[in-house]
């Protein structure tokens, strides 16, 4: 018996993606649709011997065509053979879900009408006849609750014994229909036969909901009297900063550091030591001992330290995400994000810039429009990651002890500062075709479905895993061989390759107050992991013993302040080594993960250049300037 091909469409937020889950559960595929970043997730399950072929389509509020989701919907239910298309609708909210339904009837799609969220539509006073739905628009029509596994499972007999080709449109959809294609072929304006569509579609829309709804006053929602606290223009803000400070909390500090560091032990130090005493206890080779253990696990050990931080963090903005709250601190944000030529959806991103870029250049594919997501992508590198914390604090404790705080507090400010121009010049000039839209939806605030928010989690996580582990694995790789070798062999880091291109590297900085190898050699090794930038001025000057935790800025200050670097730097060119350490390429994993988001190695490359020019820009302007002014 052949497999039987199900797709599900409707609104956002009505519960497809959790029916989806439910349906399905871990057998799932995900991938991108053909030409864009948009997530295609493909699900198989079993049910009385029969194999079934689930397709989660984007969620879209119409079929115009006129988004990547949009296109996706209609191009795919038009030209592939499917034997059921599950209309999911929210039963409390049926005046807008119902246009979708009725754009799709017009194509001839023969669907499945699921009126899902029974139970919200219940405490909202909102009763459903299914039957006279059935009735007024011709096709069959099913109950749900997502989140109940009983209640979704019985789809999988719907889906098996539902035969479309016994339902045909109703008398009044194909009335409708017939007006619609009148209207087309009418000789007014595309904007009047538009506006006369969208009336008609309303039109039908009231007579469905009059003949099948009934609905009781029941008095403000629990969405509507949280949103008085949580949305109001007070305290909305403030509570927001508040969760985001949790979040990054949970993440940073209390749960994903933790494990983080736990993991870094295992790693770096209980499983790096059992290796090198296993291979030399083996007889293999210095060099390869070195190759493996200094190279290879210590580099892809580094990314995977950031895992628990990149899942947890994916997992409370998912969790957030599917309560209701994220729409509205997209609502609260937008006035002041489209300052920065952005939507109010573009502050997440944003803001997860400042605990490391990769799962915030990840969280863009959120974002609606593909300008919003691009700009979004090409300007949070500028934002202090985690990563470059450890360089900041070095410096400001080695040159600036009297104002370390402020001093690291500037390059807070200067990389929102150069984000916020970046995003401005780029959504005006690089990506000014892709027009910017803002469509909110504020869906009721519910208990999140766990099943759901730990499958979302595990998706985003995965991804960094896969691609930016292996992007890892070869730079550790070619760091190690350009750390050990020159052309004549093995040799010292001071005459190695990564040595003669830090040399060459220092002439760009010649007016920069920085032209020395061991500056260029440790901002090369910053494009493969930024925290490797303390770790190789370490080395090169002589103190191997030294910290990358910024914690520790100021013994480690002490330390290489003993040796030549104190002469190697003033306190003005350290300035400018900071700024330029703070605006430069971003390192080798999230290189690789904008590689993944923006679709190829042209973004990839236009980062990795445009930052740099930018950074060599600031920094020499700060250097030269206040040369001028006498610091």
């Amino acid at each position: 018996m052949s497999t039987l091909a199900v797709a599900l469409t409707g609104n956002p937020n009505v519960g497809k993606s959790t029916i989806f889950n439910e349906l399905t559960g871990a057998r799932q595929k995900i991938g991108n649709w053909p030409g864009v970043t948009v997530d295609k997730k493909v699900g198989y399950t079993r049910h009385k011997d029969r194999a079934i072929s689930i397709v989660d389509l984007p969620g879209t509020y119409s079929i115009n065509a006129r988004s990547p989701e949009e296109k996706i919907v209609i191009d795919y239910l038009m030209n592939t053979k499917l034997d059921l298309v599950v209309d999911v609708v929210d039963s409390s909210n049926l005046e807008r879900n119902l246009f979708l339904t009725i754009q799709l009837l017009e194509q001839g799609i023969p669907l499945l009408i699921d009126l899902n969220m029974q139970d919200d539509a219940e405490r909202r006073g909102i009763k459903v006849d299914c039957r006279k739905m059935e009735d007024a628009l011709g096709m069959p029509v099913v109950e749900t609750v997502g989140r109940s596994s009983k209640s979704t499972k019985k789809l999988l007999d719907v889906f098996t014994t539902t035969v479309m080709a016994n339902y045909q449109p109703s008398d009044r959809v194909k009335a409708h229909i017939a007006k619609v294609e009148e209207i087309k072929a009418s000789s007014k304006s595309e904007e009047q036969k538009n506006e006369e569509i969208i009336e008609a579609r309303y039109a039908l829309i009231d007579t469905v909901v009059a003949d099948a709804v009934t609905a009781s006053n029941v008095g403000a929602s629990t969405s509507e009297k949280m949103d008085k606290f949580l949305a109001n223009g007070i305290l909305a803000l403030p509570i927001f900063l508040a969760i985001m400070y949790a979040v990054f909390n949970i993440t940073f500090e209390w749960i994903g550091q933790p494990i983080a560091d736990a993991l870094d032990a295992a790693i770096n130090e209980d499983f790096l030591d059992f290796a090198k005493e296993s291979l030399e206890a083996a007889g293999v080779a210095d060099w390869m001992v070195s190759l493996v253990c200094d190279g290879v696990i210590a580099g892809v050990g580094a990314v995977l330290t950031f895992v628990p931080l990149i899942f947890v963090l994916f997992f409370c903005l998912s969790f957030l995400d599917g309560t209701g709250y994220m729409a509205r601190i997209a609502f609260i944000m937008d006035p002041i994000m489209r300052r920065c030529g952005l939507t109010g959806k573009g502050v997440m991103p944003l803001m997860m810039g400042f605990g490391c870029a990769v799962p915030a250049v990840m969280g863009a594919r959120a974002l609606d429009s593909e300008k919003d997501r691009m700009v979004s992508i090409m300007v949070t590198p500028f934002l202090t990651c985690g990563a470059k914390l450890p360089i900041m604090a070095l410096f400001a404790a080695m040159f600036f002890p009297d104002n370390a705080a402020n001093v690291v507090f500037a390059m807070y400010i200067i990389g929102v500062i150069m984000a916020i121009v970046a995003a401005k010049i780029l959504g005006s000039s690089v990506f000014k075709d892709g027009g910017s839209t803002f469509l909110l939806e504020l869906p009721p605030y519910r208990m999140p479905d766990m099943k759901t928010v730990l499958l979302e989690t595990w998706d985003k996580g995965k991804g960094y895993l896969v691609k930016a582990g292996t992007i890892i694995f070869a730079a550790s790789v070619l760091l190690w061989v350009m750390s050990n070798y020159n052309f004549d062999g093995p040799c010292e880091i001071n005459e190695s390759i990564l040595a003669t291109l830090g040399n060459w590297m220092s002439t760009l900085f010649v007016f920069h107050g920085f032209a020395t190898w061991e500056a260029g050699a440790a901002l090369l090794s910053g494009i493969m992991a930024k925290e490797t930038v303390v770790a190789t001025i370490g080395i090169l000057y002589g103190a191997d013993e030294v910290s990358t935790e910024a914690e520790d800025a100021v013994e480690t200050a002490d330390t290489l302040l003993e040796t030549g670097m104190a002469t190697s730097f003033t306190a003005l060119s350290a300035f400018a080594f900071m700024i330029f350490s703070q605006l430069y390429t971003p390192c080798v994993t999230a290189l690789g993960t904008i590689k993944k988001e923006a679709g190829g190695w042209k973004w990839m490359g236009f980062s990795a250049v445009y930052m740099f020019a930018i950074a060599w820009v600031v920094s020499l302007l700060v250097y030269q300037i206040g040369s001028l002014l006498g610091f």
